[in-house]
């Protein structure tokens, strides 16, 4: 089975959660609208399946393919795997929510206690 590893962007690692599939939402700091992105881990790297935003704003346009779904808009992005994704953390911004193996949570409870700033993404090697 695949993992999913947290660290902070200096690379040290902070934890990791057994799972193949993790979705992140977050909430829009200007539009305070929900985002949503489904991702996989395959072949050592991070693929992205779907994407979600539940309205549309500023920075925040669903793309013409995306289709409305119980108040949401949903598309397929066509993004390359990525090695690694890196989520900004702003103290003036609610944090990310990360579910994954069927737990969902604030991404900073993931990483355990005094953990501030950015974290890394990746798949554990």
């Amino acid at each position: 089975m695949s993992a999913l590893c947290m660290a902070l962007a200096s690379g040290v690692l902070l934890a990791s959660v057994p799972a193949e599939r993790f979705t992140l939402s977050w909430t829009h700091s200007v539009e305070r609208t929900e985002w949503q992105e489904e991702w996989r881990i395959d072949g050592g790297r991070l693929v992205l399946e779907t994407a979600r935003v539940k309205g549309a704003g500023a920075g925040m346009e669903p793309p013409p393919d995306a289709r409305l779904s119980g108040g949401w808009f949903v598309w397929h992005p066509r993004v390359p795997p990525q090695e690694r994704v890196v989520l900004a953390a702003s103290s003036h911004t609610a944090d990310h929510r990360l579910c994954a193996g069927g737990v969902c949570r604030p991404l900073h409870d993931w990483l355990g206690p005094g953990t501030e700033g950015s974290v890394e993404l990746r798949p554990c090697s």
